[in-house]
Parts: C-alpha cells; sequence; structure tokens
C-alpha cells in the first residue's frame, strides 16, 4: 500500500502517550495509515505520493477552537476594513467602493478607524460619509468599538435627531457651535444605530461564512464548535457541508433558545452531533455574572441567575434524555453551584453514565466547586484571550477582590486535578489563534501560579476538545486509524520561547487528508 500524502523529516507531537513523538506520518485517503521515523514512512511512499519534506518543523493533531461565534465572524469579514486608513478621503474612497458593489437599500458597516491616523486630525461626519454613499445607510466603528460615525441615511432610519434622548450611559454628539447631529455616536449610543441593522440574508451569512471558514483554517484549526447565533445558520452549516464547502470539521452548539426553530429541519449528518447551549447567568464585564456575594465595587449587584434550580433541572435532566449534549454558560460561583446541583440530580436520575456535561468559563470557583466538578467529571471550556482581557481590561480583581479573583479560571489547579479542560477563542470577540491562546495561559501575569504547560495548553485544543464533543476515538491526536486533520508549524511550540509561541506560523492545515491551506512563500 502506498500512501497518498506522507510528511516527512519532522518533529511531530502526537498527543499519543504510547507514542509521544515520532518523525513522520503517512496518510491514505483521509485516514492516518502509518506514524513513525522517516525511514519507516519511506516504505509507503510511490509514485502518486505527494510528499512534504518538513525540514525539521512541526505537526501537531489538527487543532480544534471549541467556542467560535462563525456568523459573527463572517459579518465581521464582509465589513470594511479602516484599521490602516491615513485619511478622511481614502476612508471616503473605501465606502464609495462599497456602495458601487451592492444595492441601494444594503447597510455599509466599518470598522477600526482612528481620527488620530488621519491627515486632517479630525472626526469624520456624517457629511464626510453621505459624500461617499448619500443612498446606502452607513456605520463606521472606531478602533475602541464603542464609538461609530454614521451618515444621514442611518440617522433617518434610527430616527435619530437633534430631540433624541441619548439613552442612558450614551452620547448622542452636536457640534457645540449649531447644536446639529455630528454624526458621531458614543458608547450605549451606538445601539440606535446598530438595533436598526437587519439580519442578514441566508446568502449573507453563505457569504460571511464561508470567509470566516477560509480564515479559520489559515490559523491551522481543522475542528470547530460553531456557536450558532440563528436558525439561518442552521440551515447554512448544513447547505455548506452538502455542497462540500466547509473545508474543516463542523460540531454546532444551538441556543436553547433557537431549539423550537430548528427541530423540525432535517439536520442530516449533524442530528446526532449538537450541543446545546444554556445561559445560567451573564457576564463579570457587565456584573451580570450571578455571585454568592456582592461585586466588591458595587455592594448593591450580584448578578442575575436566569433560570430557577427547578428550571434548570428540568432543563438538565431533558438535556439528558436526548442526544444532544448541554453547554451550560456560568461564570459566578453561584451560577456554577446551581449548574453543578441540576447536573448532579441529572446523574442520578440517568442511567448513562458517559454524559460529557460541559460548563462553559466557570469562571469565580472554589474548592467545593473544584472538587464537585471533578467528582461529576464536567468538562470546563474556557477562552484564554478572554481570561487575560478580564484581568486586563475588565479590571475583575477590582470587581471581585483579591480573595475571589484568586479563583479565576485556575487552569493549573483544575489540570491538576484531573478536570478536563478544552480551549476555544470566542473568536471575533478575541483573535482566532489556537497558539496565541496557548501564549495566553503559558505566560499568564495575573496570579502566574496558575500558568499552564505548553503540553497542557495542546492538548486544551487537541485531545480533550475531541473528548468534548465525542470524537476522541476520530481526531485529537496523531495515530494510525485517526482522520488526518494535521497542522504544520514553523517551529516547535515546545521549545520556543513563551512570549513568541502566538508568533509561530501555521504553514499547512490539512483536514482529513486534504491540504485546505497552505502558507505561500
Amino acid at each position: 500500500m502506498n500512501a497518498d500524502l506522507a510528511f516527512v523529516n519532522g518533529n511531530v507531537i502526537t498527543m499519543n502517550f504510547s507514542q509521544p513523538s515520532a518523525e513522520a506520518v503517512a496518510v491514505k485517503n483521509d485516514k492516518i495509515v502509518k506514524v513513525g521515523s522517516t525511514d519507516e514512512i519511506n516504505q509507503l511512499i510511490g509514485k502518486q505520493t505527494n510528499v512534504v519534506d518538513l525540514k525539521g518543523r512541526t505537526v501537531v493533531p489538527g487543532l480544534i477552537d471549541s467556542h467560535i461565534h462563525v456568523g459573527d465572524f463572517g459579518k465581521f469579514l464582509t465589513w470594511v476594513d479602516l484599521k490602516d486608513v491615513d485619511s478622511l478621503q481614502e476612508m471616503k474612497n473605501k465606502i464609495k467602493e462599497r456602495a458601487q458593489k451592492i444595492s441601494k437599500d444594503r447597510w455599509i458597516i466599518g470598522s477600526g478607524w482612528n481620527q488620530n491616523r488621519f491627515v486632517e486630525k479630525r472626526y469624520p461626519t456624517f457629511r464626510d460619509i453621505d459624500e461617499a454613499s448619500p443612498n446606502n445607510p452607513v456605520v463606521l466603528y472606531h478602533q475602541c468599538g464603542r464609538v461609530c460615525v454614521v451618515n444621514s441615511k442611518a440617522l433617518e432610519l434610527a430616527k435619530v435627531t437633534t430631540k433624541t434622548k441619548p439613552p442612558s450611559g450614551g452620547i448622542i454628539e452636536k457640534d457645540p457651535k449649531t447644536g446639529e447631529l455630528t454624526g458621531i455616536l458614543r458608547e450605549n449610543a451606538t445601539d440606535l444605530v446598530w438595533t436598526k441593522i437587519p439580519e442578514p440574508s441566508e446568502e449573507e451569512v453563505m457569504e460571511g461564512s464561508v470567509l470566516a471558514c477560509q480564515k479559520i483554517v489559515e490559523a491551522g484549526v481543522t475542528s470547530i464548535h460553531w456557536i450558532v447565533s440563528s436558525a439561518t445558520e442552521v440551515s447554512v452549516i448544513k447547505k455548506l457541508r452538502e455542497e462540500n464547502k466547509l473545508p474543516l470539521n463542523v460540531y454546532m452548539i444551538v441556543p436553547a433558545n433557537l431549539l423550537d426553530q430548528v427541530k423540525d429541519l432535517d439536520l442530516g449528518a449533524y442530528k446526532n452531533k449538537m450541543g446545546i447551549k444554556v445561559f445560567v447567568d451573564g457576564s463579570l464585564a457587565a456584573r451580570t455574572a450571578a455571585l454568592v456575594e456582592p461585586y466588591v465595587d458595587d455592594l448593591a449587584k450580584k448578578g442575575e441567575l436566569l433560570y430557577s434550580q427547578e428550571q434548570l433541572d428540568a432543563l438538565v435532566a431533558k438535556g439528558n434524555k436526548t442526544n444532544f449534549r448541554l453547554v451550560l454558560h456560568a461564570m459566578g460561583d453561584k451560577a456554577i453551584d446551581m449548574t453543578l446541583k441540576a447536573v448532579e440530580k441529572a446523574h442520578k436520575e440517568s442511567t448513562e453514565r458517559d454524559i460529557r456535561q460541559r460548563i462553559e468559563h466557570a469562571s469565580v470557583l472554589n474548592k467545593d466547586l473544584i472538587v464537585r466538578i471533578k467528582k461529576l467529571g464536567v468538562i470546563v471550556s474556557v477562552q484564554p484571550k478572554c481570561v487575560i482581557s478580564e484581568f486586563s481590561v475588565w479590571y475583575v480583581v477590582e470587581r471581585l477582590g483579591q480573595k475571589r479573583a484568586k479563583w479565576l479560571y485556575p487552569l493549573k489547579t483544575l489540570i491538576t486535578q484531573g478536570i478536563r479542560v478544552i480551549g476555544g477563542s470566542d473568536c471575533p470577540m478575541e483573535p482566532i489563534s489556537p497558539l496565541a491562546c496557548i501564549q495566553a495561559v503559558v505566560e499568564r501575569q495575573y496570579f502566574p501560579e496558575e500558568q499552564i504547560t505548553v503540553e497542557e495548553g495542546l492538548r486544551m485544543y487537541t485531545i480533550n476538545a475531541a473528548f468534548a464533543s465525542f470524537e476522541e476515538d476520530i481526531k485529537g491526536s496523531i495515530e494510525q486509524g485517526k482522520l488526518a486533520d494535521l497542522t504544520v508549524l514553523s517551529e516547535n511550540p515546545m521549545k520556543t520561547s513563551p512570549n513568541k509561541i502566538g508568533e509561530i506560523e501555521v504553514m499547512m492545515t490539512v483536514v482529513g487528508g486534504k491540504v485546505v491551506y497552505q502558507k505561500q512563500n
């Protein structure tokens, strides 16, 4: 038997305890047929074999992103990119160019501008944008996100006038001399326009999703847990798969509130490969994550629970009786406690032992909660770049106090206790880069005693992630008989300086034996 594809002269990190490393890998059809030395793999090379000489580069199992909002990422990729714009005229040219390519009723959305880069050294106004696009409604977001400039058409559709009262926490900017609108909206006032933008059509979702998937495989990702935001996305995923337009493997996670909309869809191959996301509480950033004790910086708030214990018990019990697996969003210690109570009760009432419930985020923990998570075999899903943002952007130490903050995302403690931890990007909130995420938790600066090793980080994005979707028998490690999902890296992350791991380049991404991305020299 000759291989279809062979990788030789490399450093293969297998994530397989029985054979941790190798030099070469052989692939036939969509499966790995041999892992071993270059000499062993050379015996499987024939005239038709595509041979990749790694020249010492590193191969790891195809990376798996366990938490990504592909629909939102796709929307973002279809926006006008303004981050490198150096003048108002250049901004106007980009908007005019987009307006000429689309129908007059379609919104134009852009992001990334910064007035400090402009040669004019001033903010744009609605008049600037009107010059470029008088007919299409336009909203262009500042680099910081919560400031935007809109044109007259967008103001009209949002019914924003000089008499409009700004929402709490928002500013509708006016010219100090004339009192007329400038087109600049700040903070919560940006929502006045955002809420008027119609949901994208199925065609637009399809377009964005194709773009997003290509960017994802360029990051070395071969499988994703796609968190769905609409029933349209479910239809798009199914169509993309049927039309062979998905360059990677997809595990769908559908919010519980969408179940009624998708239950009658012919889900085909996804019928038994879905997770159901349940929001138990909110977020730390908004002080809606449910805590046992109040927020230190706002003693009137303890967060919000979105279910009673009885309601959550019933929901988890129902989930255990289906082929779907629950993905339980719980950030605060009170929400995590409630979630574990529901899981504990469901376990007692279920005859199935291998349930693999997972808690998304599991942010504010303590010793007791960790013991219960281990006992129940619950998987903990984290997004490492978001962990860093909680400390550096949302000032979680000030919100929780030093004592509780010490138990925020204690990854080393969780892993040491034998709890399975998986990783995701939360893209587009954070960049799609498993390597940057691994760097974030390897060189963690906040409570550095919770730093983990590179190998532990890789397991979060390979074999652990495969286990979470019941796919550890077919992916997550490089071993004979598994799918040929492989990621080729420019350097060995095990030997790279921790602060350089995120800079390692993805040279090639292979999904089911097919090269879906290759870096051009």
